[in-house]
């Protein structure tokens, strides 16, 4: 594609050189660059792109696109340079162009808020496969194109790679494609330029204030992607969370509600609940699904109204939902010796961590509830306490481990997690920094019955420490430790 036609709708401020060259790629990082590239130089957090601009074009690059005015003090000669206001914007719409626009060539669904995203997508495109269609999935845990399965490294990846695979599912015959979109991801327009066809917002809680600062921010930056969605699509909402309409105030497109307590467009409420799964009523129709917790019901319901907004027949939809079986790493249940329960689950925010613990209590109120937990370094530290005291007051029982403690001292991060346990919750917490000592304590010394939760981790199969990322899989862990009981 020539760069001209790449370009067009970047925000160009200055143009230096003459041409309209082929490009053979498009790069934000000057390792990738190869010969007839465009170089797109951003600003980021860590590093600034535009230090590699003499790298890139050392690798043949054939153009640069650059916001800093300094970098157009050292121009070469035969190389394009083109000003833009904001690199950022220019990236996600240079890669929307580059690849042909792919958004506009399926059904595109977004999800954005603090806790259900993963779970909700993952269930989508399990729902919508077995409705027959041909769908993808960007989330926290994998992206799909189909069922050929690929690694993800971000909730929200950059707008190369996004309009990379997005390209790919239109052109294997992808008709839908549900996607996680997060509040870091919509602040650094990761998305702009995408047109979506439909965007959910489940729920606003604690999180990610080590990046957005204030909770305002955070806010903020959710409500852009509702307020980017055009007259054509839906916005979906859970009217439940008291920021559910705030989101949709500004929204160009048609919001549809859903809610679990109070009148919607589409409504949902608890019948059963057993470890096994819950029986809803969802529109006033009873379905049995697999998940359990009123955090799923509220994923259940969204589902749900996405699917039937979307044009599929009701019936079908509630039949298959009584076939989904939830996201890895959300309320994974492994039962061991003597009625003994371990549950795992992704729960890192004081939020997600009451949710699962609720549910645990309500489902087993007789039974020993034990929480082994951590949380993240070099993270959101204010919501450490926080969860200590959702810990202390749900669990019987509370082990606090590392979880991925990155560069900070793990007896730090417990540190601050002990600033939110009282003297009632101290009498009953251990301190074990290392996780898997502690996940083994945790069964071991379980009285017969118990439910143990293991939270923070969910998915990950691995755990970092300093800057190294070893091998941790926690079924792995209770799955050996479960023997050892039985022997």
């Amino acid at each position: 594609m020539r760069l001209d036609k790449i370009t067009e709708d970047c925000g160009i401020c200055a143009r230096y050189g003459e041409g309209n060259p082929e490009i053979t790629a498009i790069c934000s990082d000057s390792r990738k660059v190869v010969p007839g590239a465009l170089f797109i130089a951003v600003k980021g957090f860590a590093n600034d792109g535009h230090k590699y601009i003499g790298t890139a074009v050392e690798k043949g690059a054939a153009a640069v696109v650059y916001e800093d005015s300094a970098a157009a003090e050292s121009r070469k000669e035969g190389i394009i340079y083109i000003q833009v206001s904001s690199s950022r914007h220019a990236l996600a719409m240079i890669a929307d162009a580059f690849y042909g626009h792919p958004s506009q060539k399926l059904t595109l669904v977004g999800i954005t808020g603090t806790n259900g995203k993963t779970t909700t997508v993952t269930l989508l495109h399990r729902l919508f496969t077995g409705l027959g269609y041909h769908c993808g999935l960007l989330s926290t845990i994998a992206n799909y194109i189909g069922e050929k399965k690929s690694e993800t490294a971000n909730t929200t990846a950059d707008p190369i790679t996004i309009n990379s695979l997005l390209a790919s599912m239109a052109d294997q015959g992808c008709e839908y494609c549900f996607m996680e979109v997060s509040s870091i991801g919509m602040e650094q327009e990761r998305v702009t330029g995408l047109k979506f066809k439909a965007g959910i917002f489940s729920n606003l809680t604690h999180d990610h204030l080590d990046y957005h600062k204030t909770f305002a921010e955070y806010l903020r930056c959710k409500k852009l992607f509702f307020d980017s969605l055009p007259a054509d699509a839906v916005a979906i909402t859970n009217t439940d969370d008291r920021n559910g309409m705030v989101m949709v105030q500004n929204t160009k497109a048609k919001v549809v509600t859903y809610s679990c307590r109070s009148m919607a467009d589409h409504t949902c409420r608890i019948i059963e609940e057993s470890f096994d799964g819950m029986l809803l009523k969802i529109d006033g129709k009873e379905t049995w699904c697999r998940l359990i917790g009123q955090h799923n019901a509220y994923n259940i319901l969204a589902i749900y109204t996405t699917a039937v907004t979307l044009g599929a027949d009701p019936q079908e939809v509630l039949v298959g939902i009584s076939n989904l079986a939830s996201a890895p790493g959300r309320l994974e249940t492994v039962r061991g010796p003597g009625d003994l329960s371990v549950v795992i689950d992704y729960a890192h925010t004081p939020d997600a961590l009451e949710n699962v613990l609720k549910t645990l209590r309500d489902i087993a109120p007789r039974r020993p509830l034990i929480c082994v937990f951590g949380c993240g370094g070099d993270r959101d530290r204010t919501k450490r306490p926080e969860m200590a005291e959702v810990a202390g007051r749900l669990s019987d029982r509370i082990i606090v481990t590392s979880d991925n403690s990155r560069t900070e001292k793990t007896s730090d991060i417990i540190s601050d997690i002990r600033k939110g346990l009282d003297a009632a919750a101290m009498a009953k917490s251990l301190f074990i920094e290392d996780r898997e000592q502690a996940i083994r304590t945790a069964i071991m010394t379980a009285a017969p019955g118990s439910t143990i939760l293991l939270a923070g981790k969910g998915h990950e199969t691995y755990q970092i420490i300093g800057t190294e990322k070893r091998h941790f899989d926690e079924k792995e862990i209770v799955s050996d430790a479960l023997k050892n009981i039985v022997q």
